[in-house]
Order: structure tokens, then sequence, then C-alpha cells
């Protein structure tokens, strides 16, 4: 008669522990980078919302290149967020209004990959 074999092998195991090892190795960065550069296009998005803003507060305000607006003065008319402040960067990064003649721009701008969709970079200042 032959015996019944109940349950895995060790080596069954180890197998499938290896292909979902290898599986986590490949999906893991992937997510990561995936996430950060979802960070930085909401960033992008936060610079464009200021670089709208501070244009509507020139023209508004009759105002020139060498004008700087400020975060009370861009925030409850021309920028109106659900709470009433200022956007804030997802990854931490700081933004600097500047004046008309520049650009809004964050604190963490370009980072080290090589990579440029994860830069927190208002793409339109270069034309």
């Amino acid at each position: 008669m032959l015996k019944r074999r109940n349950g895995f092998t060790l080596v069954e195991i180890m197998i499938v522990v290896m292909i979902i090892s290898v599986l986590l190795t490949i999906a893991i960065p992937n997510f990561f980078r995936a996430r950060e550069v979802s960070r930085a296009r909401s960033c992008q998005g936060n610079l464009r919302l200021i670089a709208s803003a501070k244009e509507q507060w020139a023209m508004d305000n009759k105002m020139g290149n060498s004008d700087t607006p400020t975060k009370e003065a861009l925030v409850p008319d021309y920028i109106k967020g659900e709470s009433g402040v200022m956007p804030t960067c997802q990854s931490g990064g700081e933004y600097t209004i500047g004046d008309m003649s520049t650009w809004p721009a964050c604190s963490i701008s370009q980072n080290s990959t090589a990579d440029k969709a994860d830069d927190h970079v208002y793409w339109e200042e270069g034309g």
C-alpha cells in the first residue's frame, strides 16, 4: 500500500521562500521610486500654483518684476487651499516664492538620481 504524503517538503518551502524574496527584491525599489515620483509631481503642481498666484497678484496690484509677494498676500486671495495655508512639499522641502522675475523654488530642487522625474523643479522656468 502507498502512504499518502501530508504537507510540504523542506525543499518545496525553500523554493517558495526564494521566489517570494526575488519578487520583493524587484518590487520594493520600484515602490519607493514611484512614491518619490508622486511626491515630486505634487511639489511641481504646488510650484505651478504659486507661480500662477504670483502672476495674478502682480496683475491685480500693478506690480513690477522687482516686487516680491508675501505668503500672506497670496494665501487668502490667490491660493485657496482647504486649510487656508500655503501648500507644502510632500517630501519636506521648503518653498521660496521669490520676486516676480524668478520662478518659485523648492529647497529639494534636483536630487542626485539620474531620473529627472523625481526632481522638485518647476520645469517651465527654462521656457
